[in-house]
């Protein structure tokens, strides 16, 4: 949920992540966060890995993650996506990534091997999970089981942002080619999702 008064909050989790300590070792109650002793996998001044708490610094945007390209331009069609990596620690053996379709702008059209668990976080739009075809908004659920076609569309008039944890190691996507273009485009409401 976005809270729009964040200020002191955001203070108050920034204060909270520098007196951070690891189990069983001792720090002054408000020591600096660069000579507090670090939690294994942690990050900031004198530390490694994130930091314990990364403040939203604004529209679903976080202390110390940096918005990065969907993927790279020509690779796949899409139009208008970010992405940032959330969580990426090889101890969890998951991703948490964050991706923001700008109103209009869609997904890649495409399948793997891995399992996508995602919740849209805000906006709303459209998505395509098989040959489902369903409007989904804010704190919605979706499952995308392996080997099946999946897309997201945001609405023309606002975003469609989304958390979505994958396994950190993972095939690639597979891109439909002219036969399942025309397997899914034989039922119609795919056929009119996928025109957008």
């Amino acid at each position: 949920m976005i809270d729009e008064d964040r200020g002191a909050d955001a203070d108050a989790r920034t204060r909270v992540a520098a007196a951070a300590v690891a189990p069983g070792q001792a720090a002054e109650r408000h020591a600096p966060a660069d000579t507090v002793a670090p939690a294994p996998g942690m990050h900031g001044p004198g530390m490694h890995g994130p930091a314990p708490i990364r403040p939203e610094r604004g529209a679903c945007r976080w202390q110390d993650v940096v918005p990065m390209a969907y993927k790279d331009e020509g690779s796949a069609p899409f139009r208008d996506v970010s992405r940032q990596v959330l969580f990426d620690d090889a101890r969890m053996g998951c991703e948490l990534r964050y991706f923001e379709v700008a109103p209009g702008g869609h997904s890649t059209l495409e399948r793997h091997q891995h399992v996508h668990a995602v919740i849209i976080l805000r906006g709303a739009g459209r998505c395509l999970v098989g040959d489902v075809v369903a409007p989904v908004a804010a704190h919605d659920l979706v499952h995308i089981p392996p080997m099946t076609w999946h897309q997201f569309r945001a609405a023309p008039d606002q975003p469609l942002g989304f958390l979505c944890m994958v396994d950190r190691v993972r095939d690639r996507p597979q891109l439909p080619g002219p036969d399942d273009l025309a397997a899914l485009r034989a039922r119609p409401e795919v056929a009119a999702f996928l025109d957008g």
